[in-house]
């Protein structure tokens, strides 16, 4: 199995989620982690499973606007222009069957805000032709800057396994189907 883990970070937290994930993943499968500016810059993805990740900003995903006030928090290089909605925006439909899973990061808080860049990459993905495995996972920061909560690695390095192990599950099952 090939799988591949896009994701947008401007403090470092999605990408370290995204690192977890592609560990889990790992485990059964080639896995190549991407941040979005060159994910922009690649083909469309040759994969079996295409694994897609941003910060929740303003209850959703970035915007250039958002990204611009990143920016001035860190003294990290910010792409402002290029994240992921604009990257999905930009892709071409997928053939059929093909899969994909969602996450986001999103700062913790006692009244649980709304809003998860999770579930609205997931409602792209879905509108460009892929089949979702899974629910979007939101992992948590403990503010807008991080650090990543306690557990939160461990917590996607286990929700990469799942996803693998989903995968596998459907080519052992569609293997069976062809031999009947």
């Amino acid at each position: 199995m090939r799988a591949r883990v896009v994701y947008e970070s401007m403090f470092g937290n999605t990408a370290t989620i995204a690192e977890a994930i592609a560990q889990g993943l790992g485990i059964h499968a080639t896995v190549e982690v991407v941040d979005v500016t060159t994910a922009a810059q690649l083909p469309e993805p040759t994969v079996d499973l295409l694994v897609v990740g941003g910060p929740t900003h303003a209850f959703g995903l970035s915007r250039p606007r958002t990204r611009r006030d990143a920016a001035t928090r860190t003294s990290a290089p910010v792409a402002v222009e290029t994240g992921i909605r604009e990257w999905l925006e930009s892709a071409l439909p997928v053939p059929e069957g093909a899969r994909a899973a969602a996450f986001g990061t999103k700062a913790a808080h006692p009244r649980r805000l709304p809003g998860s860049a999770a579930r609205g990459i997931g409602r792209r993905l879905r509108g460009l032709g892929y089949q979702l495995i899974g629910e979007p996972t939101d992992f948590l920061v403990d503010a807008m800057t991080g650090p990543l909560t306690a557990g939160e690695l461990d917590r996607a390095r286990r929700w990469g396994e799942q996803l693998a192990h989903i995968e596998l599950e459907r080519d052992a099952s569609h293997i069976c189907r062809r031999r009947e």
